[in-house]
């Protein structure tokens, strides 16, 4: 009965052109069967992405502000046209500027498939980035083989790896995913901080929130 349950729901999201057939709704959220995953203590995946200059990118040829090694790196799932995504663009600006200088550059993933969402396209990523001033990374996860291994769901979503590519963070940049102005809890900058010291952050795992990631 489960197997049917689970057959019906994916076709019906399937058949409302919702992001995968191999998906169905848990208390009202979109559950995509094809997301691997990885958690806390996990080694993040590599990988090789275009970012909006052209030249491709990976763990290994990123660098931090001051041309350095990085002691870790802030991984976000995020896109163009995504509401909160939108409300958290000068959030992702504000966190680089402070903490690449420090050795945590932050890397900007856009997973949305540009045949679903056109404004998600490279040609729309590089003016969006260019209009808003990115300072960061700004990268295409083209063929959408890598959101899937981190297990990210929304945008905008936060995995915040050390030196060793290890993930010690993973979920939203604050408590306040819609309104900046009104954050009570800065979880990303506090997991920063916690593993600069060589402590391990307080709050390992929150709820990211934003809107589904878009695929075929």
């Amino acid at each position: 009965m489960k197997k049917l349950f689970l057959f019906s729901m994916s076709f019906v999201l399937f058949s409302f052109g919702l992001p995968a057939p191999n998906a169905f709704l848990v208390n009202n959220e979109i559950v995509d069967l094809n997301v691997e995953g990885i958690g806390i203590g996990d080694e993040a995946p590599n990988f090789n992405l275009k970012n909006i200059d052209g030249k491709v990118y990976s763990f290994d040829n990123i660098t931090d502000a001051n041309g350095n090694k990085p002691k870790g790196f802030i991984v976000v799932f995020t896109c163009n046209t995504c509401p909160y995504a939108q409300a958290n663009e000068q959030r992702l600006i504000d966190l680089h500027n402070a903490y690449a200088p420090k050795g945590y550059p932050l890397v900007a993933i856009q997973p949305n498939d540009p045949t679903l969402k056109p404004g998600d396209s490279f040609e729309a990523m590089k003016r969006n980035a260019k209009n808003k001033g990115f300072p960061f990374l700004y990268l295409l996860d083209d063929g959408q083989e890598i959101f899937p291994k981190y297990g990210a769901t929304k945008t905008p979503e936060v995995f915040l790896v050390d030196a060793n590519r290890i993930v010690r963070y993973h979920g939203a940049i604050d408590d306040n995913p819609r309104d900046g102005g009104n954050v009570s809890e800065k979880f990303v900058e506090k997991a920063i901080l916690a593993i600069d010291e060589g402590k391990d952050p307080d709050v390992k795992v929150t709820k990211a929130i934003g809107c589904g990631i878009k695929r075929v």
